[in-house]
């Protein structure tokens, strides 16, 4: 009985999240009320606040329970969450690993989409989800540097910098293009994104060859 018992409030759990990640991106993420998430998901205020103490809350778990997963961020005792594979990459710096690991990210962008999207939509009326999403966005930003301090390449002064950028340069792409968009497809995204973060982190720059460690 108490294995049922959890099974099904993890049903019920995952049940709220795909509600609330829908009405998010049906109604926007202000519009969208609690009794909205409960009523369509079939359960009562009371089941919802049983799993999420507020709205706010369930956002926190669609980016750390979700948007986490499909990146395959894992928890890190250094800065929060970690792509070791990201940090692999960064450290290599050479077009070809770049590329490879750009094409695999840009596989997940139609699954990660209503993740991102919904978050930059509730950070702008919610402080709790700005915050989040500041504490996000530099963990990728750690991965980065500490790829860079790894392999030595760049001044150091500027390595965080680089990183801003490149994370930067990417997320926009994979919140905003679709087939067709910006009159690209997806290889000429993904040859245009390779060239820019080869001279940003990867180490076939100039500046990186030039820079001591």
């Amino acid at each position: 009985m108490a294995n049922l018992r959890a099974a099904q409030k993890r049903m019920t759990h995952e049940l709220l999240l795909d509600t609330g990640l829908n009405l998010f991106g049906e109604k926007g993420y202000a519009s969208t009320t609690v009794d909205d998430i409960a009523s369509t998901a079939g359960a009562t205020r009371a089941t919802f606040y049983a799993h999420f103490p507020s709205k706010v809350e369930l956002m926190k778990a669609l980016i750390r329970e979700r948007l986490n997963v499909e990146l395959g961020r894992v928890p890190s005792e250094d800065h929060g969450s970690t792509a070791r594979e990201l940090v692999d990459v960064v450290a290599d710096g050479g077009e070809k690993r770049i590329r490879g690991w750009l094409e695999g990210v840009s596989a997940h962008w139609d699954a990660i989409r209503p993740y991102t999207v919904t978050a930059f939509q509730a950070a702008a009326v919610d402080p709790e989800i700005q915050a989040l999403l500041d504490e996000w966005t530099d963990e990728v930003v750690g991965d980065i540097t500490e790829g860079l301090n790894r392999a030595g390449r760049f001044a150091p002064a500027t390595r965080r910098l680089r990183g801003v950028i490149a994370f930067t340069e990417l997320d926009h792409v994979a919140r905003h293009w679709t087939p067709g968009h910006w009159g690209v497809d997806r290889d000429e995204v993904l040859t245009v994104l390779t060239e820019s973060w080869c001279g940003t982190i990867g180490r076939g720059s100039a500046q990186a060859r030039r820079d001591p460690a």
